[in-house]
Formats: C-alpha cells, sequence, structure tokens
C-alpha cells in the first residue's frame, strides 16, 4: 500500500477551517509524547496564535518533557485499564467517570474545538470528555496492535490516523484510518545526514574518515544491547570501527575495555539525535515506531533489535523497513558479541551496501507526518 501524501514533503495544502483552540492528549511514554510534541510544533508554526493545551498525569514523563518545550500541560487522573477480572476491574467506572468529568473541566476552560490523541492512559479520558462534550476526535495510532487506549477510544470516534501502511492492511479496525506517517522533530524531517556529517563527527570527538556504528536502546536504553557490544568493543575497534553508543539513563553501567585504538564514546542520553544518525553508517537500534519512523525518514541503515516483550509490535513496526531493504532484523537473544563481529562489522565496512540500505530506507520513510496529520485534523475539524 502506498503513502497517502497530502500535496507531498514541505508542500501541504493549507486546510482550510481556522481553529482557536486544540487539545493534545498523550502520556506515559516517549513513543506517546514525541509525535504529540512534534505535531504541536507543526500546529504552532502555522498559526502562532492557535491556543495548544497538552494533557497529561502527574507521574507520566510527560512532566519531564513539555512543559520545557513551553506548552501548557493540565494534569488530570488516569487510570490503567484492567486486563483481567479483579477489583480494579469493579472500580473503573466510578475511575473513569471521575477522570472524564476533570478532563471536560480542561476542554471547557480552553473552548477545546478539537482533541487528538496519542496514546497513554491519559488519552481515555479525554476521549470520553470529548464524546460527552459533542467535540470531535482524532487519534493517532503508530502500533499494532492498537493501544488498549486508544482501543478504547476507536469506540468513539471513526477518524482515525495511522503512521504506516501495514497498519491499514493488518488491522482490520483500522482499515479505513487515513495513513499520515509519524509526526517527527523538525530536526529530524529535515535532516540531511551528509552536510551535517563532519560537524556531528566533531561534536563527538569522532574520527572524520573512520567507519561510526550509533547504538541505542529507545530512551531508557536496553541491557541486552549494552553487555553485546561491551563484548564486541575490541573487535570493533580492532576493525577500525567507531561507536557512539547511548546506554540509557536507567540501566546499569557496563564496563567498556579502556585504551581502545579508535574512538568508543557512551553517553547515557542524547537529546539531539539528530547529531547521533549525521555521525552515523549505521545504526544499531530497537524497533520502537518512533525509532523506525525516524530511521527510515532519514535513510539510516539500520539491524533492529526487537524487544522480546509484549506483542511483538517492534518487530512488526521493523519488518517492513527490512523488506524495503533499509535495515536488518536480530532476535534479542542471537544478539552477542560473536554475531556483532560476524554480521556487524562487515557491514558498517562496506559503504556500497550502507548506500543502498539507505535509499532503500529512505524510499520507504516518510518526512511530512507532522504536516499529513494537521491536514487530517483540520479535515475533521471542518466536517
Amino acid at each position: 500500500m502506498a503513502w497517502d501524501r497530502p500535496g507531498g514533503f514541505g508542500q501541504v495544502s493549507d486546510p482550510g477551517p481556522k481553529l482557536r483552540s486544540i487539545v493534545l492528549a498523550g502520556g506515559g511514554t516517549g513513543g506517546h509524547i514525541y509525535p504529540l510534541l512534534a505535531f504541536a510544533d507543526c500546529l504552532r508554526r502555522h498559526d502562532p496564535r492557535l491556543r495548544i493545551t497538552c494533557l497529561g498525569t502527574p507521574r507520566g514523563l510527560e512532566n519531564e518533557i513539555i512543559p520545557p518545550r513551553g506548552y501548557d500541560l493540565r494534569l488530570v487522573p488516569a487510570y490503567q485499564l484492567p486486563r483481567s477480572i479483579n477489583m480494579n476491574l469493579v472500580r473503573t467506572p466510578d475511575r473513569m467517570w471521575r477522570a472524564s468529568k476533570a478532563t471536560r473541566a480542561v476542554l471547557d476552560e480552553v473552548d477545546a474545538d478539537v482533541v487528538v490523541g496519542f496514546g497513554g492512559y491519559v488519552s481515555v479520558p479525554a476521549y470520553l470528555a470529548a464524546w460527552r462534550r459533542h467535540t470531535p476526535i482524532v487519534i493517532h495510532e503508530v502500533n499494532v496492535p492498537p493501544g488498549v487506549a486508544n482501543k478504547m477510544g476507536m469506540r468513539f470516534t471513526d477518524n482515525l490516523a495511522v503512521g504506516f501502511p501495514y497498519q491499514v492492511e493488518q488491522v482490520p479496525a483500522l482499515s479505513n484510518a487515513r495513513v499520515t506517517g509519524v509526526p517527527l522533530r523538525e530536526q529530524i524531517s529535515r535532516l540531511d545526514r551528509w552536510a551535517l556529517r563532519a560537524r556531528a563527527r566533531e561534536y563527538f570527538g569522532l574520527h572524520p574518515d573512520l567507519p561510526v556504528l550509533f547504538v541505542f536502546g529507545a530512551s531508557q536504553g536496553a541491557r541486552s544491547i549494552n553487555l553485546a557490544m561491551a563484548g564486541a568493543a575490541k573487535s570493533l575497534s580492532s576493525a577500525g570501527v567507531q561507536v557512539l553508543h547511548i546506554m540509557g539513563a536507567r540501566n546499569e553501567p557496563v564496563d567498556i575495555p579502556p585504551d581502545l585504538p579508535v574512538p568508543y564514546r557512551t553517553m547515557t542520553f542524547l537529546s539531539e539525535m539528530e547529531l547521533g544518525y549525521a555521525a552515523a553508517d549505521l545504526t544499531l537500534c530497537r524497533g520502537g515506531a518512533m525509532t523506525c519512523a525516524e530511521t527510515a525518514a532519514v535513510g539510516m541503515p539500520a539491524v533492529y533489535v526487537p524487544l522480546p516483550y509484549g506483542n511483538g509490535e517492534q518487530r512488526r513496526n521493523a519488518l517492513p523497513v527490512v523488506q524495503a531493504g533499509g535495515g536488518l532484523i536480530v532476535d534479542d537473544a542471537e544478539l552477542s558479541p560473536d554475531w556483532i563481529e560476524r554480521t556487524v562489522i562487515p557491514l558498517v565496512r562496506d559503504p556500497a551496501r550502507l548506500a543502498a540500505m539507505s535509499r532503500a530506507a529512505a524510499s520507504y520513510g516518510r518526512r511530512d507526518g507532522d504536516e499529513a496529520l494537521r491536514a487530517y485534523v483540520y479535515q475533521v475539524a471542518g466536517s
């Protein structure tokens, strides 16, 4: 299935109806928060006077990320939806009523024209409150199967946007969704890796001409990836492969051998991911939806190591990019220092193969997800 690209990247036409106030709901994890923020930035670029209100929960990651970006964050009660029959199930109706009542008070205060939900438990009271208020709802979903909160929200609206074509093909409930892509930060969506490469490598203290492997495991890192890389560090360095390794802020540190002949840079967190992509020839990473959207959009060859838990959604995220020729997949249990030596080192030292993978990834990727979602939201709000 082809991408649905209204107007093409950077050429989305004016969606028409004027909005005064929009509420964005999404929280808990970076996979919900970062596309929300990228979309908020897009809305602000087009109309600085538009009132943008974000909904979050008192304990969510959104508290650390959204306010510093200059957006109004309102905290409302939200509860995890029970997946089995227990006392939480008995308490759920009362909890949802109280949460939706508090959320509706926010919608009334800001006089919301439309609510856009990105998932996470805070989206549930937002959908309920908007439905009771007769406010248009748009749901943006990037996972297969859809998240629990968004799946519940589909009871209240048919206005669905998804990040990838395969979601429409594989999930009957999403068969009529608009494929908008994933909203990405402008630093990512407009990244020219080659133009920024020299500056990025200088920034990290890397040699300008030796190959670079960029390693990360989502916002919190990945212990299994860190351990495999520590075991492969000497082999990588002996082969002349530099490493930029984001270990994760909440992982126990692993020991990287000292005095390696080429740079092996470690960090706990990197906010300027565009610099990592620009510096690198190849990425070793998880298969989260945001990660796959970013690597494909910037044409980043990648070795994906999907999380071995959940419903297998990370493998499903990465598989279309791999099938297009833009990457490889290795099971978490199979990732080892020996596998890295046998597979990753020859690949990162093969410029011709990496160039072909980069073209393939970019042909699958999409850079205009923020603009396409904006056009869809305005269409829904004006209908």
